[in-house]
């Protein structure tokens, strides 16, 4: 296993991914830690339009950070690529990046693109992506209603290619959640055997900069030191 090294995925696109990843960049920051962020395939942006690595500095700050390739329309970038004729994301791009940002931080994130078996390029997925780093995965999923399902397939499909799962982040708890989201609170670490590392609350990317990164810390059941280290985190139970 890659330590230092944290794969954030999704169960599916708009879960949070983005969010998510500013404040585990946050959270480690505060923590003292060097922060770095790559996104491999950035897709539904021109080639001067802000994207998500401009979505987390906005939130945490200036912080070293790498784009790999970028596609206009926002579909898998797989699809993306070759519906404009551009080069496919190459898994050696990410290697090269990654040991690049390893030698000045102490993590590196890596925002994948919509969920696990989103394909980044004719044989690359997210799944296999973080295989071939030896990285630990983080799963963003959404609170509501169809989370149980879409979860415990992402983190099947993940067990199953031999993945280590470090556990899930809830991208956007409600003020005032229902009752399926209230049950989903309990039955999410039940179901999957994974610790709730984070709860995001809802609106958490519109926050202050100063806000946000003084929030982040609180927002984690467990030290992100855990994760810089590729220790697993013990399952719990509820989200609070």
């Amino acid at each position: 296993m890659s330590d230092g090294v944290l794969v954030v995925t999704g169960t599916s696109t708009g879960v949070g991914k983005t969010v998510a990843v500013a404040a585990l960049a946050a959270a480690a920051a505060s923590a003292g830690a060097r922060v770095a962020v790559v996104k491999p395939a950035q897709t539904g942006v021109g080639p001067r339009e802000p994207g998500d690595l401009a979505a987390i500095a906005a939130l945490v700050g200036d912080l070293p950070a790498a784009e790999i390739v970028r596609y206009r329309e926002p579909l898998a970038p797989e699809t993306a690529a070759r519906r404009e004729g551009s080069s496919f994301l190459r898994l050696e791009q990410v290697r090269r990046t990654v040991d690049q940002m390893r030698a000045q931080a102490d993590l590196v994130l890596i925002e994948g693109a919509g969920g696990v078996l989103v394909r980044l390029a004719p044989e690359l997925t997210v799944l296999e992506l973080a295989g071939a780093l030896g990285a630990q995965v983080a799963v963003v999923t959404d609170p509501g209603l169809g989370t149980l399902n879409h979860t415990e397939l992402t983190v099947a499909a993940l067990r199953a290619a031999g993945r280590d799962v470090a556990g899930l982040i809830i991208g956007s708890w409600p003020e005032d959640p229902d009752l399926a989201m209230r049950c989903n609170a309990e039955d999410l670490p039940r179901l999957t055997g994974l610790p709730v590392l984070a709860t995001l609350p809802a609106g958490a990317g519109a926050l202050r900069p100063e806000d946000f990164q003084a929030a982040a810390p609180t927002w984690f059941a467990h030290p992100v030191g855990s994760l810089i280290a590729g220790r697993s985190v013990p399952t719990e139970g509820e989200i609070p």
